[in-house]
């Protein structure tokens, strides 16, 4: 339960968020995005996500003090979208209502990761590196894999509902949220077995590894149509995978939180090291028979996909796709469909040592920047996966700064 100095912390950063929220800037900046989600780009945009918040916090700004769980994961959002639009806005569109996550129950798979070791850089890291303990060596052991039911608890949407009432009344709306859904099951194989694990099985079990992937499937296409039965899709964040994702006819006015209507995202960061054909039998095989329940798809994280472009394009209802810094560029660009935004990834390693060499930064933008015109792409920069700064805050400040001088341009 919520008290009164609760209330009005939430209510202050709630207020700060409006100011810039309502700010005409905002607007703008929006019209940016759905220029470029229809491939009529003005020019390129950036967004920055996935940030060592433990490295960032210079002022206490982003020290939440609220208990209740699910306030406190309210609270600490707005603390980080304000720091982000005062320190690194870049094109970052700010909603004109506050996102309240649903109070959605999921059973799971019936399997967690168990890890073999855990390395930290430093206490509160957001990226250790894991090792997983293999859970799926035969055929029986695909037993231990469940279909997660999905349920809203319609009691707590009500409470949280009653209470945001309270709180934001007279400052600014609030938008209940459901989910995006993560379509890159890789990334639960990987940490279920490892991935040295998973890539022997692909040589040597590959029946395994089919038997795997059909349940999972499976298991995919009965969660969404439990989600769709609830409407649980989230159609209303405007941010699928870090990306700004604005448009005017995606989805349509009143459509209901349903996948048709809904934005998810795949990836197999895996398959950046088999070959294409095995990305095509294990990996688009599977995806072709999920992505058609979606509207838009964001394809792609860390995984090379120049490389396999070709297979790739046989994915339905891809809108975005992601060039990693393990892309060559030029290829990419050339060979991408003509269908999808370019959604470049700098490398957040030259953040790492907290000091940048700024002349690097920006050829290293021009260099994408020229790739995406020589083939007429439209274009977004998406800075994430930020392991460390070296607890030097000001540098990935000073970065957005240079890489917005150069999208100005």
């Amino acid at each position: 339960m919520l008290d009164k100095k609760d209330i009005g912390v939430l209510r202050a950063l709630s207020e700060k968020y409006a100011f810039y929220a309502f700010d005409p800037k905002q607007e703008k900046t929006r019209a940016l995005w759905k220029k470029l989600n229809a491939l009529h780009m003005e020019r390129p945009l950036l967004t920055i996500d996935q940030i060592p918040w433990n490295e960032m916090d210079v002022d206490g700004t982003l020290k939440c003090v609220l208990s209740d769980p699910y306030w406190r994961n309210v609270e600490w959002k707005l603390r980080c979208a304000l720091y982000k639009i005062k320190h690194m806005p870049a094109d970052m569109c700010l909603n004109p209502y506050i996102c309240l996550p649903r109070p959605i129950h999921n059973t799971g798979w019936g399997i967690e990761p168990v890890e073999r070791n855990h390395i930290e850089l430093e206490a509160g890291t957001v990226a250790p590196s894991r090792e997983y303990a293999n859970q799926i060596e035969t055929m029986d052991d695909l037993e231990k894999i469940k279909t997660p039911v999905l349920t809203l608890d319609t009691k707590r949407e009500a409470e949280i509902r009653q209470e945001a009432d309270h709180i934001f009344s007279g400052v600014i709306d609030y938008k209940m949220t459901g989910l995006i859904m993560h379509l890159g099951v890789w990334d639960w194989i990987a940490q279920w077995m490892g991935v040295t694990n998973a890539y022997i099985m692909l040589m040597d079990e590959p029946e395994i590894m089919h038997a795997l992937m059909e349940k999972l499937t499976n298991g995919v296409i009965d969660m969404i149509g439990q989600m769709n039965n609830q409407r649980l899709f989230d159609i209303h964040s405007n941010l699928c995978h870090c990306s700004h994702t604005h448009m005017d006819d995606f989805p349509k006015e009143n459509a209901a939180e349903t996948s048709e209507n809904a934005w998810a995202f795949g990836l197999a960061q895996l398959f950046t090291c088999v070959s294409p054909a095995i990305t095509d039998e294990f990996e688009v095989t599977y995806m072709k028979r999920i992505f058609p329940h979606f509207g838009k798809i964001y394809y792609g994280c860390c995984d090379r996909l120049d490389d396999r472009m070709e297979v790739i394009r046989k994915l339905p209802n891809i809108k975005k796709l992601s060039c990693s810094p393990w892309s060559k560029r030029e290829k990419f660009a050339e060979t991408m469909p003509d269908t999808c935004v370019m959604s470049a990834k700098p490398n957040p390693a030259f953040l790492a040592g907290g000091t940048l060499d700024e002349d690097f930064i920006r050829r290293d933008i021009q260099k994408t920047i020229a790739a995406a015109k020589a083939y007429n792409r439209n274009l977004e920069f998406l800075l994430k996966d930020i392991s460390t700064v070296s607890h030097n805050p000001a540098c990935l400040w000073r970065w957005q700064e240079i890489v917005m001088e150069e999208l100005m341009n």
